[in-house]
């Protein structure tokens, strides 16, 4: 009899154990899968913000490109400005100058000229 009691106290401890191990493995699972599907979800959240993070750029980077050409453009025309208005003032000062040059040679020739009489 004693035999018996240990044979069916070790089945029932067999089947026990089995029926443990076998939620051990289905709660392994679950939370492999659960797992992957938040990783999932996580991997689609990071490549939307990256997508969205490069298009800001990019439109940053082009928001950048047309304001420096439009600087470029304006310093362009002011230093096309100053250039030709320093040019004028040069050419005015030549020429005052050539003429005070042609007039104090005249008068330097009118006095040789006189000297010489």
């Amino acid at each position: 009899m004693k035999l018996r009691l240990v044979s069916l106290v070790s089945v029932v401890f067999v089947f026990g154990a089995m029926a443990v191990a076998q939620d051990v493995k289905a709660d392994v699972d679950k939370t492999a899968k659960d797992t992957a599907h938040v990783t999932k979800k996580a991997a689609k959240k990071t490549a939307g913000a990256t997508k969205k993070a490069a298009t800001k750029t990019a439109d940053t980077t082009e928001d950048t490109a047309k304001k420096a050409g439009h600087a470029t453009k304006e310093a362009a025309v002011k230093t096309e400005g100053a250039t030709e208005k320093a040019a004028k003032k040069t050419g005015h000062a030549v020429k005052k100058g050539a003429k005070k040059t042609a007039d104090e040679t005249k008068e330097g020739a009118e006095k040789t000229k006189d000297a010489v009489k």
